[in-house]
């Protein structure tokens, strides 16, 4: 059985929660026709429940030997599950000439230094922020994108199960980028959320089934973005966007609960905003992440569009009551942006690696953790994990990483702890369930 990439056409529903109690009243019949008759009772009747009863007093003899009872199976175990999360995959030029070769591109080498840290995770979604260019002659990048198809490729070669694809640039090459980029994710046996080839695509949530032997759930990712650049959306199901200057977060709300109603035992919400270039988040992002918090139809936020570092926090509500964590931005995964365009800060990214634990009855608990990340653009614009490093990296001086790292710390605060190990397995499977036929 392949653990990752797996196809299935439908979501299975919420999966621990749910061991069947309906054999409960078969099972206390089937041990008092066994004491009354002294058969032993057949073993699939035996398999159908969980938990079992109480045992029956015998009531006739012979008394009933130790075969006469069978063996209660064990609770449901819970389920948990490793996610990983990545900042921004922005394609600029130099990055395409970082990875072009003789006869195309391999972006592989370029996230070959964290590649553990994606692969070691159960579920890792990164972030899509450009479309895929619908005519591969003619490759774009700022102000209006168009990506090599060998990314999508070499994103799933990485480890990525998934991305997010609502952002202000998906419709930079229009409804035909949208369609070419969904259609180079499926080739690849890719999730994404946030865009849609038809109507009844955009209506379906793309949904992941995590789990082990004997139980499963099933984890939902949504995608929203404030807006378009001023590009017009030809077709209105093509991208999933909400009214930041409103800070009207009721759109992704909405979206959360129709997962639920899909099956979702677990939410993640993709939410692509506000102000470029400012570590701090904004009045509207706070007010955002708040609504979504007190929905209670959440699990975790992620945050993405500042290209800098911004804070991990956790906010009170979320769907048990216990709090919702939120990652307002996490950076740059890969790019070319640097002080010399922007920020210094820009240089930097997050990996937010988060803990599911999730019980029978379907309470989930989330534990979060980040890794500080950055791109050497003088060394071919690797990827690196800063966190846990004390000397230099690629052309980074020792002193340049300790200053970049710094300046993550500095963004993400204290709230969540610092992971400088790879993620690691927890789960047994992930399967994406495919959208398509929906």
């Amino acid at each position: 059985m392949s653990r990752r990439h797996s196809r299935r056409t439908a979501a299975l529903g919420p999966g621990v929660a749910r061991a069947a109690l309906a054999g409960l009243a078969g099972l206390a019949l089937a041990l008092a026709l066994v004491g009354m008759s002294g058969l032993t009772m057949p073993d699939a009747a035996a398999r159908s429940a969980s938990p079992a009863p109480e045992r029956v007093a015998a009531t006739a003899t012979p008394a009933p030997t130790a075969s006469d009872v069978s063996t209660p199976e064990p609770e449901p175990p819970n389920v948990e599950f490793t996610l990983v999360a990545a900042g921004d995959v922005l394609p600029h030029s130099p990055v395409n000439t970082s990875a072009a070769t003789g006869d195309g591109y391999d972006y592989t080498p370029l996230m070959a230094g964290v590649r553990d840290y994606i692969a070691g995770a159960d579920l890792a979604l990164c972030h899509m922020e450009v479309p895929v260019a619908p005519d591969q002659g003619r490759i774009t990048s700022y102000p209006v994108f168009g990506a090599p198809v060998q990314l999508v490729r070499d994103l799933a070669r990485t480890g990525w199960d998934g991305c997010s694809t609502a952002s202000n640039h998906s419709v930079d090459r229009g409804f035909d980028g949208v369609v070419a980029t969904i259609d180079a994710f499926e080739a690849q046996g890719l999730g994404y959320a946030g865009t849609a080839r038809t109507a009844d695509e955009a209506a379906s949530v793309q949904m992941y089934e995590v789990g082990e032997a004997g139980a499963h759930v099933t984890v939902a990712h949504i995608s929203y973005a404030y807006g378009t650049n001023g590009l017009p959306v030809s077709e209105p199901y093509s991208v999933n966007l909400f009214d930041a200057n409103a800070a009207d977060a009721s759109p992704i709300i909405e979206a959360a609960q129709e997962a639920r109603d899909q099956g979702a035992d677990v939410v993640i919400a993709s939410t692509h905003c506000c102000v470029e270039y400012r570590t701090l988040p904004t009045a509207a992002q706070e007010s955002i992440a708040k609504q979504i918090a007190q929905s209670g139809v959440v699990d975790l936020y992620i945050g993405h569009h500042a290209h800098v570092p911004q804070p991990i926090v956790k906010l009170d509500g979320g769907p048990g009551g216990d709090g919702m964590w939120v990652a307002y931005g996490l950076g740059n995964f890969l790019s070319n942006q640097s002080s010399s365009c922007c920020v210094p800060e820009t240089s930097n990214g997050v990996l937010l690696t988060t803990t599911f634990a999730v019980t029978p009855a379907g309470d989930v608990d989330v534990g979060v953790e980040w890794t500080a990340t950055t791109v050497d653009r003088s060394g071919g614009h690797a990827v690196y994990a800063l966190s846990g490093t004390d000397g230099g990296l690629g052309t980074l001086s020792a002193a340049e990483v300790q200053a970049r790292h710094a300046r993550v710390v500095a963004a993400v605060g204290t709230e969540a702890p610092e992971r400088s190990t790879p993620a690691e397995h927890l789960a047994t499977y992930m399967y994406r369930v495919d959208r398509s036929g929906a």
